[in-house]
């Protein structure tokens, strides 16, 4: 099951980011079958690329330095994409923030009454809500206030921590975008460069007003993903820590009636 969803999700994110892809290469290749050849000002022909795959290859490629660079920066935000989310298709589990076997050992020795078994069970499994339990029992000999107030502090920080690798997904929803205006802005500006120039060079022309419409269209199917998935794993990260934080209490709510004896 485990391994079921793992694999459902970077499904998920890996045909959303192809499809569009794979849609603009097969437009730009018919285009450039049923064009045949481009026609400049002054009537002279030249040959249009031979396929999308080819083309795009050219705009990496042949587009600059700069160009280069900031298609480096678009791959990297996709790989990035694609490690946070499958991190996050792990991390954020019922099974790995409050697993079951700790829950059932944690209940067998709260009824037994013996909090140092319960505390040695959170050891035995490291996890956010082992943390939670541990820092309230690490408080037992001070009453149940301060009890539920080491628990409440650190299901927070459990929490943060938790939320910051989610947020991860948005920082690089975010980013590509920006990172594909950018591809923009730079594509028409060496297009009105090449323009600027008196005649210009068709293909470099055609080159330059891929470029900008390239570098959206990555920067878009790469945000689009990563904002889906963010709010996905979020709002199921709230549920989780919700759960996890009523368990918690359920499972030292015997703590209540223990007294503080004063040596």
């Amino acid at each position: 099951m485990k391994n079921v969803k793992l694999l459902m999700a970077v499904f998920v994110f890996v045909v959303s980011v192809c499809v569009p892809v794979a849609s603009v290469y097969a437009q730009d290749g018919a285009d450039a079958v049923a064009d045949g050849t481009l026609v400049d000002t002054e009537g002279e022909t030249s040959s249009a690329p031979a396929g999308g795959g080819s083309t795009f290859i050219r705009v990496v490629f042949k587009s600059g330095p700069l160009s280069f660079i900031l298609w480096m920066s678009i791959f990297v935000a996709a790989g990035g994409a694609v490690y946070f989310a499958v991190d996050c298709s792990i991390t954020v589990r019922p099974v790995r923030i409050m697993p079951e076997d700790l829950t059932n050992s944690v209940t067998e020795a709260m009824a037994e009454g013996d909090v140092l078994k319960a505390l040695e069970a959170c050891e035995n499994e490291p996890g956010p809500m082992a943390n939670v339990l541990m820092a309230g029992f690490s408080h037992v000999e001070e009453g149940f206030d301060v009890i539920e107030e080491a628990i409440g502090t650190a299901a927070d920080l459990e929490t943060e921590n938790l939320m910051q690798k989610i947020t991860w997904l948005s920082v690089v929803g975010n980013l590509s975008p920006m990172l594909g205006l950018l591809g923009t802005v730079q594509g028409m500006i060496a297009a009105f460069a090449n323009l600027a120039g008196g005649a210009p060079d068709v293909g470099q022309l055609a080159v330059n007003i891929s470029q900008a419409l390239f570098t959206t269209a990555g920067g878009l199917t790469i945000a689009v993903p990563c904002v889906a998935f963010y709010y996905v794993f979020r709002n199921s990260a709230n549920k989780i820590v919700l759960r996890m934080e009523a368990m918690t209490m359920e499972l030292i709510k015997d703590l209540r009636n223990v007294e503080v004896v004063e040596e």
